[in-house]
C-alpha cells in the first residue's frame, strides 16, 4: 500500500474518544498517538485529570499537612539554608518563612496555568528539535497533544502522595519535592547524600521516565520519524535539565 493510500485508510478510521485515548497511553499507547496524527488532537481530558488530581493532592496536603510545615519542611532539607534562617533575626526568619509558604502554596494552587506554560516550553523545544534536526513534520498542536496524553503516568505520584499522607505520614516527615516512594530520592536524604546528588536522586523517577519514554514514542510518531530520533530528543533534553538542575543545587549546597 502506498504512502497515500495509508493516509487515507487513516483518515477514515474513527477516531477515539478521548476516554479511550487515556485508557489505551497505559495499556497500548501508539493507538492514542496514531489517532492524534490522524487529527484528533484534544487534549482537556488529560488536562482536566491533570487539575483534578493535582487539587486532591492540594487539599490532602492542606488539611493533614499544613503549609506552614511543608515550608519548614523544605527549608530543613538544605542545611545551609535552615542555618541561615537560625542566625536571621526574629522578624526576618517570620518573614522569610511566609515567603516560603507563600511561594510553596500559591505555586501549587496556580498549577493549571503552570501546566500549561511548562507543557507549552516543552512542547516547542522537542517539536523544533524533532523537526529542524530530525526532519519531522509534526505540528505544533500534535506534539501538545501528545505531551499531555504522555503525562498521564506523572498522576500516580500525586496518588500514591495523597495516599501516603491519608495513611497517616508524620508531618514533619512531609517532602513535597520526593512526596511518594516513586524514585530514589524518596528514600534517601538530602542530609546524608548532599543537595546535588539528592537532586539527581530525584530524577530517577518511575512515573517520570515513564512519561518521557511515551512523549519520546508520540512525538517520533506525529512527527513520521525513527522512534531512536524521539529518544534522543526527549531524553537528550532531559538530561541537560537534570545536569543543569544539579549544578545549580552543588553551586547551592
Amino acid at each position: 500500500m502506498s504512502e497515500i493510500e495509508e493516509q487515507a485508510a487513516l483518515d477514515h478510521t474513527a477516531g477515539l474518544t478521548q476516554w479511550q485515548r487515556v485508557s489505551d497511553t497505559f495499556t497500548a499507547p501508539s493507538k492514542t498517538f496514531e489517532d492524534i496524527k490522524r487529527g484528533n488532537r484534544s487534549w482537556w481530558m488529560p488536562f482536566l485529570l491533570m487539575v483534578v488530581v493535582g487539587y486532591i493532592f492540594f487539599a490532602a496536603i492542606t488539611l493533614k499537612i499544613g503549609w506552614p510545615q511543608v515550608a519548614e519542611n523544605a527549608i530543613h532539607m538544605n542545611p545551609k539554608q535552615e542555618e541561615k534562617l537560625q542566625q536571621a533575626p526574629d522578624a526576618q526568619r517570620e518573614q522569610i518563612m511566609k515567603y516560603t509558604q507563600y511561594g510553596m502554596e500559591y505555586g501549587f494552587a496556580a498549577a493549571p496555568l503552570l501546566i500549561l506554560l511548562f507543557g507549552a516550553i516543552a512542547v516547542v523545544v522537542v517539536w523544533g528539535t524533532i523537526n529542524f534536526v530530525f526532519a519531522g513534520k509534526a505540528t505544533f498542536s500534535q506534539v501538545f497533544a501528545v505531551w499531555m496524553y504522555a503525562s498521564l503516568p506523572t498522576l500516580l505520584k500525586s496518588l500514591l502522595g495523597t495516599v501516603v499522607i491519608f495513611a497517616g505520614l508524620a508531618p514533619e516527615s512531609f517532602n513535597l519535592e520526593n512526596p511518594a516512594p516513586t524514585s530514589v530520592g524518596a528514600f534517601v536524604s538530602p542530609q546524608d547524600v548532599g543537595p546535588a546528588l539528592y537532586k539527581l536522586a530525584g530524577s530517577v523517577d518511575v512515573t517520570l521516565i515513564w512519561y518521557l519514554a511515551l512523549f519520546s514514542i508520540g512525538a517520533a510518531m506525529v512527527a513520521g520519524v525513527k522512534r531512536s530520533s524521539g529518544y534522543i530528543t526527549v531524553f537528550g533534553w532531559w538530561a541537560i535539565v537534570v545536569l543543569f538542575t544539579v549544578g545549580i543545587a552543588a553551586i547551592r549546597g
